[in-house]
């Protein structure tokens, strides 16, 4: 009988399950990472570490498990035996008041693969870019957080995340390619937008034999 594999759901609100018309938390059945362990079914244990607000590169003022440079290395001293890691890190990163760049992204996101690396060298590693954030996020709560250069910002690094996933031979998966953020908040998934993120992570996760 072959062992039970560990996928290590990584990521901010969009992995927390961040409802956009609450601001409450979807039911595991509604969230694409509790939606992917329904569809993997018992060869699989997937653990759900996503927080809202977590940043993937910058040092969070509220606290350490919401800078995920930071975190990430932390939470894997007591989890050496993750199998696969989705990493969904970067759009809090844009909020206006850090200093988000393409050298940035690039030095973060290299550091959070070695992070993974070093506390596994066999984890295989799926890379999700960030939520293209839309414009009409400036009309409701969020705008205290991100401003029109965030949006544009974020539109230019895609690049940079499939550049580095290719040369640490990551996986590189967009869910942008196949959902959109909710037009309530420009931001956050619906409900039918985490099921089909959840299918499609499914059937990468089998055709890559991951």
């Amino acid at each position: 009988m072959n062992p039970m594999k560990k996928i290590l759901c990584f990521g901010d609100s969009n992995t927390y399950g961040f409802i956009p018309q609450t601001c409450k938390r979807y039911e595991a059945q509604d969230r694409w990472s509790g939606i992917l362990q329904n569809l993997l079914g018992d060869d699989y244990e997937v653990l759900e570490q996503g927080m809202n607000n977590r940043t993937g590169f910058f040092k969070n003022p509220e606290n350490i498990k919401l800078c995920g440079g930071e975190y990430l290395p932390i939470y894997l001293q007591n989890h050496h035996d993750i199998d696969i890691c989705i990493l969904e890190l970067g759009t809090n990163d844009a909020q206006f008041f850090y200093d988000y760049s393409a050298e940035a992204v690039r030095e973060g996101l290299q550091k959070l693969i070695n992070s993974i690396h070093e506390a596994n060298p066999s984890t295989k590693i799926i890379i999700v870019p960030p939520v293209k954030i839309q414009a009409n996020i400036l009309d409701g709560i969020f705008a205290m957080y991100f401003n029109l250069e965030s949006v544009e910002k974020i539109s230019q690094t895609f690049g940079i995340y499939k550049e580095i996933a290719q040369k640490n031979k990551c996986y590189y998966l967009d869910f942008n390619e196949s959902v959109k953020p909710s037009e309530i908040d420009g931001l956050h998934y619906s409900a039918a937008s985490h099921r089909i993120i959840a299918c499609k992570v499914a059937a990468f996760i089998k055709l890559n034999n991951l």
